[in-house]
Formats: structure tokens, C-alpha cells, sequence
């Protein structure tokens, strides 16, 4: 994988942000307040967006702050830890036909860390959001962001990827991002 993120070659995967999980969650409006930033940036953008939730009878569906933002993306419900062992998600994955995955969601030593580190061996990119991921306890998340670091995931940032993709103060929606991070 190149080092330079290209939108062309990404996709994107919202993980598990849910509203019996949420709450629990280091920092979580922080999180949320990122994640609502990165997914107006990506539709800005163009870079094709599913999500999944874990097991919605028992944890509750995607935050109402989120599902504001998400429009018509996909949403695949799952049961499986790794987003990868559900089938009609991996499906998708596939189809986009894009060799780069930007990660991000909760929680990120279980569900973020196992879809990561099937992506990997599966080949693709793996770019996670290390201010829009999270878990219940901070080293955790530490633990896991080192881990899939070493295993050739990307850690970036909400600004850091949405500038990367944006590349230019004269792309048509630069403004917009600009506005998003502020």
C-alpha cells in the first residue's frame, strides 16, 4: 500500500456505535463529535461509507448523532466481533472494489482491533482514526492502536485524513472541511 491515501482507493467502515455502548465509552462525545465530522467530511468528499452494529436487540442501534449524519449508508447488523465474519459485510467491503479501509467506531480493542486484523490478512489498506475510535478504558484503546500499528494498520486523525483526501485548498469542498474541523 502506498503511504499516501488516495480517495479513489478508500472506503469507508463505521463500527458499533451504539446506544447502549456509547455511553460507557472513554471520552465518548468527543468520539461522537469526531465521527459526526468524519462521515460529513467523507460524504463531502465522495468516499463510499457502510456501517454495522453489533447485536441491536441487546446494545440498541447506531446514536441518534451519528444516524443523523449517515443518510442512506448501509447499515449491516452483526453478531460477530470482526465486521469481516459477517458475511453481508465483508460482501460490501469487496464490492467497493477500493483497496484502502478507513476504520473507525467502537470498541477498538475488540471489534475495530479483530476487523482490522482481518483486513490485513485479507490484503487490504488499513487506516484506523485514532480520535474516532474508542473503548471503556483508555489502555485498551492504547493497547489496541499499538497493535494494529504494528501489524501495518495507518493510525491517522479526523483532521489528518479528511486534509489528505481533501489535498488541495482548491478542491471545490476544501471550504467545507475547513469548517468541519474548526
Amino acid at each position: 500500500m502506498t503511504q499516501r491515501i488516495h480517495g479513489n482507493q478508500l472506503q469507508a467502515l463505521l463500527i458499533d456505535v451504539q446506544d447502549r455502548l456509547t455511553p460507557l465509552i472513554a471520552d465518548h462525545q468527543i468520539i461522537t463529535d469526531n465521527i459526526v465530522k468524519l462521515i460529513k467530511g467523507l460524504k463531502l468528499l465522495d468516499i463510499p461509507l457502510i456501517a454495522n452494529e453489533q447485536y441491536p436487540k441487546g446494545l440498541g442501534h447506531t446514536i441518534a448523532p451519528i444516524k443523523d449524519v449517515l443518510g442512506d449508508t448501509p447499515i449491516f447488523e452483526k453478531v460477530t466481533f470482526s465486521s469481516c465474519d459477517d458475511e453481508a459485510t465483508l460482501t460490501a467491503i469487496r464490492e467497493s472494489d477500493r483497496p484502502q479501509v478507513l476504520i473507525f467506531g467502537v470498541e477498538t480493542h475488540v471489534c475495530v482491533l479483530q476487523t482490522a486484523m482481518d483486513l490485513l490478512d485479507q490484503g487490504f489498506g488499513v487506516l484506523v482514526v485514532a480520535d474516532a475510535v474508542g473503548s471503556r478504558d483508555k489502555a485498551n484503546k492504547c493497547y489496541a492502536l499499538s497493535r494494529m500499528t504494528q501489524a501495518g494498520a495507518i493510525i491517522v486523525s479526523t483532521e489528518m485524513i479528511l486534509f489528505e483526501l481533501c489535498r488541495s485548498a482548491k478542491n471545490p469542498v476544501f471550504k467545507e472541511i475547513s469548517a468541519l474541523v474548526k
